[in-house]
């Protein structure tokens, strides 16, 4: 069986390593140096934010590791997000731009639009980033510390997002967090076709239907969050219990290919079509999530490990926002 290690792009054929770097809860002291290791241990695809706080330290980290001859700016396939504070057509450049300044880069190979949600928007010298907060000084649970929601259609924002690509500060465009329904829409109205989709996708939460909709438009998927829980236990969004690596049929086909729970999940995932975005800053973590090319899962594995599905999104704003403060920004149904 060949197992592709890239994912292609339908919108010019560029080509972009399967396995990346999430930067998504990686603490900033910590940063540069995860990016710097994740470098040296053979990543070339790095994912990050203006959101996550940290895009200067993932800027350090870039700039040593060209510094140390460990790889050259083409090499390096770096995807950033518009938030949604910047939706507005007159913000998007500005928030591109400021991103492009913490990264040390002169252009951004992937851009995306974060979530399909506006809110007011937030100066840069107020908060940044800004989160979902509005107001850091109210107390958090009232109504006035949640970030209020701005009516701003997706068309204009994409259309800025379009613009980015033409002035040449970004290579390609897509949208994180959409529906197949969004995706109808979006391609009724987009001159610059998205690249790309990311989306929460695991053997919990298996989204077959996006993305054979992305599939058919020809936009390529990026799955966060693939191996499920892990990452939401510490933010109360998840159990141990829920963990997706201590399955029966995950244990049995690690036993049988000699490789860990989270290899045979992010396996699986690569072997659906998506790329892979799992999230550390362990250096041995880092080397073992890269270190999946020498095994392949079994058509039975596969299909048991997608029979997991249990329709189980960890990542939903519409749920936490509620929470911490009073707001309700629904976006999945």
């Amino acid at each position: 069986m060949s197992i592709s290690e890239t994912v292609t792009l339908a919108v010019d054929g560029k080509v972009m390593p399967a396995v990346g770097l999430g930067l998504w809860k990686i603490e900033r002291d910590a940063t540069a140096d995860a990016v710097y290791a994740a470098i040296d241990a053979g990543y070339r695809h790095l994912d990050s934010a203006a959101d996550y706080g940290n895009e200067r330290e993932v800027g350090e980290g870039i700039t040593r590791a060209i510094a140390a001859g460990l790889c050259s700016r083409e090499e390096l396939w770096v995807t950033s997000k518009l938030w949604n504070t910047f939706h507005r057509p007159e913000h998007v450049e500005a928030a591109c731009r400021r991103s492009l300044t913490d990264l040390g880069l002169e252009y951004i190979d992937l851009y995306l639009i974060h979530f399909p949600i506006a809110l007011n928007y937030v100066d840069f010298d107020d908060r940044y980033p800004p989160e979902w907060v509005f107001d850091p000084a109210a107390q958090i649970g009232s109504a006035s510390a949640g970030m209020q929601r701005d009516a701003v259609p997706l068309s204009s924002t994409w259309a800025a997002m379009e613009g980015l690509v033409e002035s040449g500060l970004v290579r390609q465009i897509g949208v994180c967090n959409y529906s197949t329904a969004l995706l109808h829409d979006l391609m009724s109205y987009a001159r610059i076709k998205p690249a790309m989709l990311q989306i929460e996708s695991h053997p919990y939460l298996t989204q077959e239907a996006l993305l054979r909709t992305a599939n058919d438009y020809g936009i390529a998927v990026t799955a966060f969050s693939p191996l499920g829980a892990l990452s939401y236990v510490s933010l109360d969004m998840a159990t141990p219990a829920e963990s997706v690596l201590t399955q029966p049929v995950v244990l049995a086909a690690a036993e049988r290919t000699g490789a860990t729970p989270a290899q045979v999940v992010l396996r699986w995932g690569i072997q659906r079509g998506t790329a892979v975005i799992p999230k550390t800053s362990k250096p041995e973590r880092l080397r073992e999530n890269l270190a999946l090319a020498g095994f392949a899962l079994n058509e039975e594995e596969m299909r048991a490990i997608s029979d997991l599905n249990q329709n189980r999104r960890f990542n939903d704003p519409g749920v936490f926002c509620e929470a911490a403060f009073g707001t309700f920004h629904a976006i999945y149904d």
